[in-house]
């Protein structure tokens, strides 16, 4: 059986229209124009993507963004104080700080700055508290993203052992508690895992975000698990993901491909955040 290939652009056109919709039902009731703060240190090349992908949905929705481009060598404090000053702009109604940060900022300081009322990512620790109080008010976008996925193929949770390639705030902490919340077995794996092949061969379901190409072939996985593909990794040939989709595809039952799976879902995801994030500022009481 060739696996199923789950791509994410209809769920994510799904999405943004019934932003679209409630964008607009927002401007007419509160005669307020949405707006969404983007924080970018440095000049990554993958956070100026996501950031013109973004800005691309957010014209598509009716919500107008705005850039704050720090140099690379930015403190934590000059972050912070930029932080503190959107956090009382009545203008703004969601941050979004562009992860990853350089060496020389304290992520976890600049993050708890962002009023959780205005986190757009849902990285502070009332945002991540409420995710693992099974609450979740704000979901980081890539989880939320594999979450809609899960949710349009009519996946079931319950029950299955779920495998994660990535400890991060980003994707894996944030994904297993999600995964946990729906009553399903979780295994964490990271760069200290030793034989994580092991872990991975018993997975219903397999989330990968190594960053690592090729790092995931048919020997890695379960006859018939479900596979996400999250790595975004740049080659001569254009980007690619950690899965070797050729290898595996007689043995999975679905995957994600990259480019065009998790990817268009997350950048949507952003945006769903955005509108529950405005229903706060705007109407309902954060």
């Amino acid at each position: 059986m060739t696996a199923k290939i789950m791509y994410g652009k209809p769920i994510a056109e799904r999405i943004k229209q019934q932003a679209k919709e409630t964008i607009q039902s927002l401007k007419n009731d509160s005669l307020v124009q949405p707006s969404i703060a983007t924080v970018l240190v440095g000049d990554d090349a993958g956070s100026r993507l996501y950031m013109r992908l973004r800005d691309k949905a957010c014209a598509e929705v009716g919500i107008t963004p705005s850039h704050h481009i720090l140099p690379k060598d930015t403190s934590t404090q000059e972050l912070i104080d930029l932080i503190q000053v959107l956090n009382i702009d009545d203008s703004i109604h969601g941050i979004l700080l562009q992860l990853p940060l350089p060496a020389q900022i304290n992520s976890e300081q600049v993050i708890s700055a962002i009023d959780p009322c205005k986190d757009v990512e849902g990285f502070t620790a009332t945002n991540l508290g409420s995710l693992i109080n099974g609450q979740e008010r704000i979901i980081p976008c890539t989880p939320l993203a594999i979450l809609k996925i899960i949710e349009s193929e009519d996946i079931s949770l319950q029950g299955k052992h779920v495998a994660i390639i990535n400890h991060s705030m980003v994707v894996g902490k944030p994904l297993s508690m999600i995964f946990l919340n729906r009553n399903a077995t979780v295994s964490v794996c990271h760069e200290f895992t030793h034989n994580f092949e092991k872990i991975t061969q018993q997975a219903d379901i397999l989330i990968t975000a190594a960053g690592k190409q090729h790092l995931i072939t048919k020997k890695h996985i379960k006859k018939n698990a479900i596979v996400f593909d999250v790595a975004i990794i740049p080659t001569n040939k254009g980007v690619t993901g950690d899965v070797d989709i050729e290898d595996i595809i007689d043995s999975a039952q679905a995957i994600t491909p990259v480019p065009g799976g998790v990817g268009p879902v997350t950048v949507a995801c952003a945006i769903d955040n955005m509108v529950r994030i405005m229903h706060h500022q705007i109407g309902e009481p954060c």
